[in-house]
């Protein structure tokens, strides 16, 4: 699959946008637009399920895919990135996402949350979500760099 990433646009939280106001939760997000298509992230840390001391951090990501295009298009699969604070780089690819290959159709979003285990307490990802439109032309999607720590995702 080739990643057409020619026309992006990525929103950073702390550059006064939208996306550097906190939701009712408290919680930030990052965005990026891309091939018409928009990927929200909103990181969560998990400390019920993190144990620090066996170098144990467990994050929530809550992700919102908006297809901005005219077309339907179903979701095929990811690529994912993962560093953690040590600069260790884990890429992550499979089919889908949370077992499903979802059908978007034009101004509608699809949303899921996943998980992400780390051996330090912080770290990053970004990647690209591969689809296909109706007549079957594939294209990728960047998912936007967003950042893993305990102390400043809650404020």
């Amino acid at each position: 699959m080739q990643n057409t990433d020619s026309h992006s646009q990525a929103t950073h939280p702390t550059i006064g946008s939208t996306l550097g106001q906190k939701r009712p939760d408290g919680l930030f997000g990052w965005q990026v637009t891309s091939n018409d298509i928009t990927v929200r992230v909103v990181p969560e840390f998990l400390p019920e399920r993190s144990s620090p001391e066996q170098f144990f951090f467990s994050y929530a990501y809550h992700v919102t895919i908006t297809n901005n295009a005219t077309v339907p298009v179903q979701l095929l699969g990811r690529t994912w990135l993962i560093t953690d604070g040590t600069g260790f780089l884990d890429t992550v690819e499979g089919d889908g996402v949370v077992g499903e290959q979802p059908w978007i159709q034009p101004g509608q979003s699809y949303q899921y949350t996943s998980g992400c285990p780390l051996r330090t307490p912080t770290g990053n990802m970004r990647g690209w979500y591969h689809f296909q439109t109706v007549r079957g032309a594939e294209f990728s999607s960047r998912i936007p760099l967003f950042f893993l720590r305990p102390d400043s995702i809650k404020q």
